[in-house]
């Protein structure tokens, strides 16, 4: 009886193992056929095409700034690869320094005026202003060694606003003020046919620039007894012409600070036709004062600040404006010689 139990019991379990093993097996068919048929699926999808998006955006465009003119007309000079002259020592002068001014004090000044005057490089005495020679330190002209100075930035030029000397004026401010305003320029084609209009800067000759205004003032100092004449400004002065082409009459172009020139002008020399064995500087010929510019201003008996061609009844008589320059240097040279007694 416990025999047959037992084969029972075995027969159970090897029925339920069977069971187990062929219920598994339909299982795993079971999901191999659902993954293929989801594979399959997968496979056979209909893929869209991407519709093209436009971008709506505008590219950015890179504003490119209007070219800046600050080049001043100035001849380029070349430089001597040898030795330019036959003497030794040439070269020392150029390195000399202004002696420093004597100090002036504002209790000892009995007698002080602002003068203002108009040197013309076209009279006789005048002409080395006009000397157009090049040299190793560039051209010699005048209105050169001014613009030099200006383009290699050792000095501060003001503008022609005032002669105060209140507003600096930059490289390119001082180019637009010396060739105006561009010029439209036509262009044509190997055909002769216009093809357009380019803005040009005028050309401009250096020699057309032949006056200039000094300002300066003359101060008699009872400590030393002597009468100083100190230069305070220097401004060239050109004929203005508009973008039409109609000439505005004459003006000034900017100011420069005497002083601040100094240095610059003791490493020039002037041109002496009469002396070829010792040239002086440009600094050693203003305090010398040896140039000639007539008064065209004062603030002697000039209560309302005019210049000589404004005064009544001087304005269409330049002999009269003359003459009345030359009464205001009478004025300053009696005053000093009324000051001795013999």
């Amino acid at each position: 009886m416990k025999m047959q139990f037992v084969k029972y019991l075995l027969s159970t379990m090897c029925l339920c193992l069977f069971v187990n093993i062929a219920d598994a097996q339909k299982r795993t068919a079971t999901h191999r056929t659902q993954t293929h048929k989801t594979t399959k699926t997968k496979t056979k999808a209909t893929v869209n095409p991407t519709v093209a998006v436009t971008d709506t955006v505008k590219p950015v465009v890179k504003v490119v700034a209007p070219v800046v003119n600050d080049s001043l007309p100035i001849k380029k000079v070349l430089k001597s690869l040898r030795t330019d002259e036959a003497v030794t020592g040439g070269n020392e002068n150029r390195d000399r320094k202004p002696l420093a001014y004597e100090n002036l004090r504002i209790d000892d000044a009995m007698f002080r005026h602002k003068i203002w005057r108009e040197i013309d490089t076209r009279e006789k005495q005048n002409l080395p202003f006009r000397y157009s020679a090049d040299q190793d330190n560039g051209n010699q002209r005048f209105i050169s060694i001014l613009l030099q100075a200006i383009q290699d930035s050792v000095v501060t030029v003001f503008s022609n606003i005032d002669d105060r000397f209140t507003t600096p004026m930059t490289k390119s401010d001082v180019a637009k003020a010396i060739g105006g305003e561009p010029i439209p320029v036509k262009q044509y084609d190997s055909l002769g046919n216009e093809i357009g209009v380019i803005m040009k800067p005028r050309e401009i000759n250096l020699d057309s620039i032949y006056k200039f205004h000094v300002k300066e003032e003359v101060i008699f100092d009872k400590e030393s007894s002597r009468l100083f004449w100190r230069i305070l400004g220097i401004a060239p002065v050109m004929n203005v012409v508009n973008s039409q082409g109609i000439n505005l009459g004459e003006s000034e172009v900017f100011w420069v600070y005497y002083p601040d020139m100094r240095p610059t002008f003791a490493k020039y020399e002037i041109y002496n036709g009469k002396n070829f064995g010792a040239r002086m500087s440009w600094e050693e010929l203003f305090e010398s004062r040896m140039f000639y510019g007539r008064i065209i201003k004062s603030t002697i008996d000039n209560p309302y600040d005019l210049a000589i061609k404004n005064f009544p009844g001087l304005r269409d008589n330049t002999i009269l404006q003359l003459l009345e320059g030359e009464n205001i240097k009478e004025k300053i040279f009696n005053y000093e010689q009324d000051l001795w007694s013999y």
